[in-house]
Formats: structure tokens, sequence, C-alpha cells
């Protein structure tokens, strides 16, 4: 779906935008909500960059190549239910006409500890960062890689859940399940979006 603008592009495009989502500030940097963050800090540690402050899009940023593809990383320094913020900004600058190309990396309630899977569009399942998403780009039709955290055993209230620490265990399933998202972003700057389902989907 194309992106209609009400401001000019802002800078060159890129083929792939990747948001990892969370909360900023140390008190949230562990917690299972700030698995997209993960996700983005890994690629770039993988292609040896560090994300840097962007003030306008209230991002960290910055840019890798994959097989000659232009990809764009950054996670919001918005608190989550302001995603939107960054999302809308980052979208502009970095000229992502079709919205699949903006890859959103979040965590799932609803998906197992330790699964990820590849989507494109849909349902929101309650999730505070990509509504505010949806709201700012008025479109759901950004693609998403989803990593599972599990749902709360003895409480039905996610938010609480999602905002701590995983135990030992959890956090070594969820660092296998980062080091496959990442995998999977890759997959899909280098071999598409439907390549990339078909892999990951099955494998997860």
């Amino acid at each position: 779906m194309a992106v209609r603008r009400r401001e000019p592009r802002v800078g060159t495009p890129a083929d792939w935008l990747v948001l990892g989502l969370g909360n900023p500030g140390d008190d949230y940097a562990d917690t299972r909500h700030n698995a997209g963050v993960w996700v983005v800090e890994e690629l770039a540690r993988r292609h040896g960059t560090r994300l840097r402050r962007a003030r306008r899009e209230h991002a960290r940023t910055d840019e890798i190549r994959l097989d000659g593809r232009r990809v764009a990383l950054a996670v919001p320094t918005t608190y989550m239910n302001e995603s939107g913020r960054a999302a809308v900004a980052l979208v502009r600058r970095f000229g992502i006409d079709d919205l699949s190309h903006l890859v959103v990396v979040h965590d799932e309630l609803d998906l197992p500890v330790g699964r990820v899977k590849v989507k494109v569009g849909g349902g929101l399942a309650g999730h505070n960062g990509l509504r505010s998403i949806r709201a700012a780009l008025r479109s759901d039709a950004f693609s998403r890689i989803r990593i599972g955290v599990g749902k709360p055993e003895h409480t039905p209230r996610g938010g609480d859940y999602v905002l701590k620490r995983p135990g030992r265990a959890e956090r070594e399933r969820l660092d296998a399940a980062v080091e496959r998202a990442a995998d999977a972003v890759e997959a899909i700057a280098r071999d598409g979006l439907e390549a990339a389902m078909g892999r990951y989907n099955a494998a997860s």
C-alpha cells in the first residue's frame, strides 16, 4: 500500500525500514516488551554499526547494506504507546512508499516463548506499539516479525507481564529467538517477504 505524504521526502530512499519496538531507558532494557529492540541492536552489532540518536525522527537509527539493498535500522526513543510518532517520521525520511517494506519487530503474547513468525498486515492483538503505528500511518499494511514471549500463567494482565524481565531459562530461549528474528530480517531483505514467511513460519 502506498503512503500518502503530506510533506516532501527527506533523504535517499531505503529498500527496507526495520523498526524494533520497546521502551527507552535502563529500567526497560531487559524486559520482554523490548524484544524488538534486541533484534535491531543485534543486526547493528552483526554489521559493525551503532544506532545513533535522530531527534527529528524520535528514534535511534543507522543503515546497513544487504546484497546491495539499503536497509534502515531504527528503534523509537518514545515509549511504546507512542511508537507511531517515530514510524511516521522514519517512513518519510527513508522514502518507504510501500508499507510492506516497513518491518516492525515486536514481542507477541499470543506466541509461545521463543517462537518467531513473519506476517504482513492483519490484527494487532492488543499491542500498544502496533496500535500507535496503525493510527499514525492510517494503515495496518506494514510487515511484522513477531517474537513469542508467551502469556502469563497466573494473571491476565499482559502489560505487567511484558514489563518484567524473563528468568534465565526463558531469556536463553528469547536470545535464540532474537538470532532467528535477525536472520529473518536478513532473509526478507535478500529474498523477499514470501520466501521469509515460508522459511521462518514453518521452522519456528
